[in-house]
């Protein structure tokens, strides 16, 4: 098959593929993955392309492979219908009437299901995220609009991601005791430092969250906080006036967050931490590289004297011996 536009070098892949002793699959499937998510949108003729490609590699690729790429176009909003079925992962139906705040409550039927607060851990929960893939995680998540954001932490539980651990009771309940009081004075900047703390959050991250002017962020925090969806609701208020003066805001997020599951809320906590680690590792590699590079400069820089200490002392006596 032609190399399509939108997987550039697919022709050389597919010929390295071909070598006897050569498994390029795993590899070729990845980078198809990557390539396609890196787009908000597709065409038609994109996104039957890509159905064709990678339809054949599922089955032959192995069980690690095939886990990160089914976690990675799980989140992602525009993967394929036929791509989800294949991955035996559950599309999302499109809301294409969105409710009002004068709707009411929607009924539970017509809600997506929701994972217990005591639910047991997901069988195939075995896949711990890179640093990498979870800043491309979090910048995917902070980086799309409301309804894409709510599609990926629906998502999210059915993936094999590992979620992060429970935050113990006792400091979810000191916490949130603390978060009501700030929110009730309005006081952002308490309020950010103890759901940093209370989260495991750097302040910078935690500011990011919770200043985030869709609201989605915080919803998920507090969920992994097992905070009440009553408790949530006072703090979106008296926290954030600017989201509290909009019905249809405050109700779109009070239902997000009646159908956010926990363990979405833990995933994405997850991705969270391990953003921070690759922020790290992305300062702080170039400087060590560079420093290896002047240490092994100086070293082969160094020559042996032609003359060793030691030997004008000989030739020294050697010229007395003559002369006597």
């Amino acid at each position: 098959m032609a190399a399509s536009p939108t997987f550039p070098g697919f022709d050389g892949l597919m010929t390295l593929s071909r070598r006897e002793g050569v498994d390029i699959r795993p590899t070729l499937l990845r980078v198809l993955t990557d390539l396609y998510v890196q787009t908000s949108a597709h065409s038609e003729e994109e996104a039957r392309q890509f159905i064709e490609l990678t339809s054949r590699l599922f089955d032959q690729v192995d069980d690690a492979t095939r886990a990160a790429v089914r976690a990675r176009l799980a989140i992602y909003p525009g993967t394929p219908i036929e791509v989800l079925r294949k991955l035996g992962l559950k599309p999302a139906a499109p809301d294409p009437h969105p409710p009002l705040a004068s709707d009411g409550p929607a009924p539970l039927s017509s809600l997506p299901p929701t994972t217990q607060q005591n639910e047991i851990p997901h069988p195939a929960a075995k896949l711990a995220m890179q640093p990498q893939d979870a800043a491309d995680i979090s910048e995917m998540f902070f980086g799309t609009g409301p309804n894409e954001r709510a599609q990926i932490l629906y998502n999210l539980a059915d993936t094999p991601l590992k979620a992060s651990p429970r935050i113990p009771a006792a400091r979810a309940l000191r916490a949130l005791q603390t978060l009501e009081m700030a929110a009730y004075a309005t006081d952002i900047e308490n309020f950010t430092l103890e759901f940093g703390e209370a989260l495991i959050l750097p302040s910078r991250l935690a500011a990011r969250v919770v200043t985030d002017p869709g609201g989605e962020p915080l919803a998920c925090g507090c969920k992994a906080l097992d905070i009440p969806s009553a408790a949530f609701q006072r703090i979106l208020l008296f926290l954030k006036p600017d989201v509290g003066a909009s019905v249809n805001t405050v109700y779109r997020l009070s239902r997000l967050y009646d159908q956010l599951s926990e363990r979405s809320a833990l995933i994405m906590l997850a991705a969270w931490r391990g953003s921070v680690m690759a922020v790290a590792r992305a300062k702080y590699r170039p400087s060590l590289y560079d420093d290896e590079r002047h240490r092994a400069r100086a070293a082969t820089g160094q020559t042996r004297p032609a003359q060793q200490p030691g030997s004008g002392v000989v030739v020294l006596n050697n010229w007395k011996n003559s002369g006597r």
